[in-house]
């Protein structure tokens, strides 16, 4: 666990990256971007909330096998890996939080095909209607 002075750091960092508006089939997504080896490194590590249909899109230069896993996540997740066509490959839901202090060898990890992952809170993926087979549209992200 960190302490709570650089959570809160890290906190306003994940929410001053860019966002952008993905249309699910049931509701608009607002989804920062993060795009760097750091910026997919932190995640949405240390919250403890979303809003709605909130969450992060990880954004990669290729389609390829993408491993997350959930270390110092404090909420549950789902996870959404999308190939480049935004045809959306898996949908991982209520992907659980991990007890502190588990050692990194110990942590599962989430994989599919990918060049988007997107993280929202948990059971948000089926509340919006996506679902494996979907096709999203991804607009223009930021750099």
């Amino acid at each position: 666990m960190l302490s709570a002075l650089y959570a809160a750091l890290l906190i306003a960092q994940q929410s001053s990256l860019p966002v952008v508006t993905v249309q699910a089939p049931r509701s608009a997504m607002h989804l920062w971007v993060a795009r760097s080896g750091r910026q997919h490194e932190l995640g949405l590590m240390e919250r403890t909330h979303l809003d709605p249909a909130q969450g992060m899109i990880f954004v990669f230069r290729r389609n390829d096998e993408r491993f997350f896993w959930m270390k110092d996540t404090l909420m549950p997740l789902d996870m959404v890996f999308i190939e480049r066509n935004g045809l959306v490959r898996a949908v991982l839901s209520r992907v659980p939080v991990l007890p502190p202090g588990i050692p990194d060898s110990k942590i599962p990890l989430e994989h599919a095909r990918a060049e988007y992952v997107i993280e929202l809170g948990a059971g948000e993926a089926l509340r919006l209607g996506i679902v494996a087979g979907e096709r999203l549209t991804i607009p223009a992200l930021p750099k």
